[in-house]
């Protein structure tokens, strides 16, 4: 499985492209082409499909790059190390240019919140130019995990430095019945963050707080969805792909694009 970066015109956006398929079939990067799908973000357009994309846009989006061709070899991205520094290692070796047309802008106008008491996201109107950030990691009392928080402000820098190798994370019993339903047998606990009930089997973290900083590059990459940089502040509590998605429809619906130095790959 390959995945291969390269240049698209102004107002492009990102755009995947399946080149092991007959007339290389092409996938907008948008919600509205999202499938629901437990654990990860897919996207189907006109019969042909892409899987877990989310570390992929979250790689370009916390980068700033928002117009980019992704040539891939099959429907499902390589799932490396759990995290995207791969992607945003080969995206700044291969620089990044400006363009002269206006990056597209969604500045949230008024709360927009979907979940329920449990599990939700919101986003909130704020006097910065940039998406800040507030994310609610809550695994109860029991086990190693438990309760982690993070809030920010999305930058090139900040993506690079703090969420970028973050990893995607299991509890034992998740990973279980993943190998029980056949996925996930090639690799062993020192390939992925599984966490027992004494802390990660076979590894190490990264950061103390990896699992939610994780789960904020989840985030990034799922609000990619929208097209759009956003503008405001989002706040989730326990919140995945399946809410995340469902917000970036609600601010599209809500709200007006409007326009402001557009980058790409």
């Amino acid at each position: 499985m390959t995945v291969r970066f390269e240049p698209a015109p102004e107002d492009t956006g990102v755009v995947f492209i399946r080149e092991d398929l007959e007339g290389a079939p092409q996938i907008p990067a948008h919600v509205d082409h999202r499938i629901e799908v437990p654990r990860r973000t897919n996207l189907f357009y006109q019969g042909a499909s892409v899987e877990m994309v989310e570390h992929v846009l979250a790689s370009l989006a916390g980068l700033q790059v928002d117009n980019c061709y992704v040539f891939v070899s099959s429907a499902e991205m390589p799932g490396m190390d759990g995290s995207a520094i791969a992607y945003v290692e080969q995206i700044l070796a291969a620089g990044i240019q400006t363009q002269s047309a206006p990056r597209s802008l969604l500045s949230i106008s008024e709360v927009v919140r979907v979940g329920d008491d449990e599990c939700w996201v919101e986003a909130r109107p704020s006097g910065s130019k940039r998406m800040k950030f507030k994310y609610r990691l809550d695994f109860g009392n029991d086990g190693m995990i438990g309760r982690e928080t993070l809030e920010g402000k999305i930058s090139p820098d900040y993506f690079q430095n703090h969420l970028a190798s973050a990893r995607t994370f299991l509890l034992l019993q998740e990973a279980e019945w993943l190998r029980q339903q056949g996925l996930g047998t090639h690799v062993d606990f020192s390939e992925l963050l599984v966490f027992g009930p004494e802390g990660p089997i076979d590894n190490e973290l990264r950061f103390e707080d990896e699992c939610v900083r994780h789960k904020v590059l989840d985030l990034v990459g799922d609000l990619a969805l929208a097209g759009c940089d956003i503008h405001g502040t989002i706040i989730a509590n326990r919140s995945g792909h399946r809410l995340n998605a469902e917000l970036v429809k609600q601010l599209l619906k809500e709200n007006q694009v409007a326009y402001t130095s557009r980058r790409t790959a």
